[in-house]
């Protein structure tokens, strides 16, 4: 069966951000790709996990949990999401392997509908050992989108430039122009 196109705004972030950013505003309306099955098919296939994990109600239910955690952590502070996310990554570990090509890793989950879940709150872990004030929310006022700052000064403040940029700017032309 054919996927949907993904609806989304803003893809292709790191998968702890991709997943927050399942929900997004358009026209004042809150839409949300993980409402469903079809929806969870989408997100996994957008980020190479559908060959993995199976699209079904209880990975639905886990990854939306996983959500909301990264939400309490990303948009409070990391301290009040915390108990959140840890909750989250009680379910997985990984197992340090060697391979032919040297040493690895192999994440091992109590159950595979954790799978996608546990992968985004260790990749939330990830993106706050490298960088954790690159982890930003869009500055437009109506936006609820995040993404991973890797502008070589660290100063985007936008989700994207032809959007939520460009709605910004043409705001201050327009407050200019009728102080004019």
């Amino acid at each position: 069966m054919p996927i949907a196109p993904d609806p989304r705004p803003l893809t292709g972030e790191p998968l702890a951000l991709d997943l927050l950013n399942t929900r997004w505003n358009s026209e004042g309306v809150t839409q949300d790709l993980l409402t469903d099955l079809d929806g969870l098919a989408v997100w996994l296939t957008a980020n190479g996990l559908d060959e993995r994990f199976e699209a079904d109600a209880t990975t639905l239910r886990r990854t939306l949990q996983a959500r909301d955690a990264l939400k309490k952590a990303v948009d409070g502070s990391v301290a009040e999401g915390a108990d959140a996310v840890d909750g989250v990554l009680a379910h997985g570990r990984i197992r340090l392997t060697l391979t032919a090509d040297g040493p690895g890793e192999l994440p091992e989950f109590d159950d595979p509908s954790w799978g996608p879940a546990w992968l985004a709150a260790r990749n939330y872990l990830q993106l706050l050992s490298a960088a954790p004030d690159r982890v930003r929310a869009c500055s437009g006022p109506t936006c609820v989108l995040h993404f991973y700052d890797t502008s070589r000064n660290g100063t985007r403040r936008w989700c994207s430039m032809a959007t939520c940029g460009n709605r910004a700017k043409a705001s201050r032309h327009y407050a200019r122009s009728k102080e004019s």
